[in-house]
């Protein structure tokens, strides 16, 4: 079992840049993949990025990519998002996700459903 807990939120404005963290306890950190996902009120829950274990392949939705990246440091059990250009639509709370077994294909990786753990979220919001 993992938990999981982001940090790194808060107020930015339009253009600027965040770096959010999701650090984990227990054991093992290194064979999970890990995803963010961001909700605002009244909608689903949304695919971000995601990293898989060992070397690392990343997969992004098309609305963050080019301007977000995620990373990770198995040393520190952390995963990282690095958030550049950002935009008043990016404002929600992000959630990490641990995954305990790598998805039957990579069709699964957007899915809420393939993922095991979940932290609490952290608020990113953007002024205009």
């Amino acid at each position: 079992q993992v938990q999981l807990v982001e940090s790194g939120g808060g107020l930015v404005q339009a253009g600027g840049s965040l770096r959010l963290s999701c650090a984990a306890s227990g054991r093992m950190f290194w064979t999970y993949a890990i995803a963010w996902f961001r909700q605002t009120p009244g909608k689903e829950r949304e695919f971000v990025a995601h990293i898989s274990r060992g070397a690392g392949g990343t997969w992004y939705a098309e609305s963050v990519k080019g301007r977000f990246t995620i990373s990770r440091d198995d040393a520190k059990n952390t995963v990282y998002l690095q958030m550049n250009s950002l935009q008043p639509e990016d404002t929600a709370v992000y959630y990490c996700a641990a995954d305990r077994s790598p998805p039957a294909h990579y069709g699964l990786v957007p899915l809420i459903s393939e993922y095991d753990y979940w932290g609490q979220g952290t608020q990113v919001t953007v002024s205009s």
